[in-house]
């Protein structure tokens, strides 16, 4: 059961980076400025090259033959355990970066939290990571507060974008039985101990970026199960063409 569980774990942290790339991806060659469109990029391959660390081990620790390419291309929506965030469409500059800034937060918590892991490969993994992520939370935080804190214009835009997506942003810090499960063995830690200085650095920044806190207490929830939006079935349509329609193709 703990193998399950650790499998399940390990696709949730391989899918919310692999997702939030091939999101990201979308923009190169569409960026506001050209430091923008290369940054955003970089950012998606760096996301891009820990989905691969965490699908690899999670296709080891199934044991069932699957390896990264095939837990990215060959799996259909319903299989997949990214949050519910990462999958929301890119909308305009301000929405790609308040979403970036709410996952970037989480995920440099998280991964500090990952070194401590008792599984060592997690922990090395988490290592490899979190320099990466240190640099993608001190970018998002800027941006955010300069486009808040900028014109008339770019305020509202970050104060819309901002409003819409805190409704996914509760999932990342709900436990479920797997979460509980692996925490008890100190593979990964509760994640609703991450949610006092995920807010706590959140509404730092906003009151930098004079924007006002979102106070709606319903979320969504739904993507660690494997119940998404319909725009994930868009993304996989995108990502996996080439792998199902040519079967087993190589370079």
């Amino acid at each position: 059961m703990l193998l399950a569980d650790k499998f399940e774990s390990l696709l949730r942290l391989g899918d919310n980076t692999l997702i939030l790339a091939q999101r990201l991806s979308e923009w190169c060659g569409k960026g506001p400025v050209f430091e923008e469109d290369m940054a955003l990029t970089n950012i998606a391959l760096d996301l891009l090259g820990q989905a691969r660390l965490w699908l690899t081990y999670a296709g080891e620790v199934e044991s069932k033959g699957r390896d990264e390419d095939a837990l990215a291309y060959l799996r259909d929506a319903h299989q997949f355990r990214n949050l519910l965030l990462v999958e929301q469409p890119n909308g305009d500059y301000a929405l790609t970066m308040a979403r970036q800034f709410y996952f970037d937060t989480w995920h440099h918590l998280l991964l500090q939290e990952l070194l401590k892991s008792t599984d060592e490969r997690i922990a090395a993994i988490a290592e490899q990571a979190v320099k990466e992520v240190t640099y993608h939370l001190r970018r998002s935080s800027d941006l955010v507060t300069r486009l808040g804190a900028g014109t008339e214009e770019s305020h509202r835009r970050m104060q819309t974008a901002v409003d819409e997506l805190w409704p996914y942003t509760g999932e990342m810090f709900a436990p479920d039985a797997v979460d509980e499960a692996l925490a008890a063995q100190g593979i990964i830690c509760n994640p609703g101990q991450l949610h006092e200085p995920w807010l706590k650095h959140v509404a730092e920044v906003f009151r930098q970026a004079t924007l006002t806190l979102p106070s709606g207490t319903w979320m969504q929830k739904g993507g660690k199960q494997g119940r998404h939006t319909e725009h994930l079935g868009y993304i996989l349509t995108e990502m996996q063409f080439l792998q199902r329609a040519y079967p087993g193709a190589k370079w």
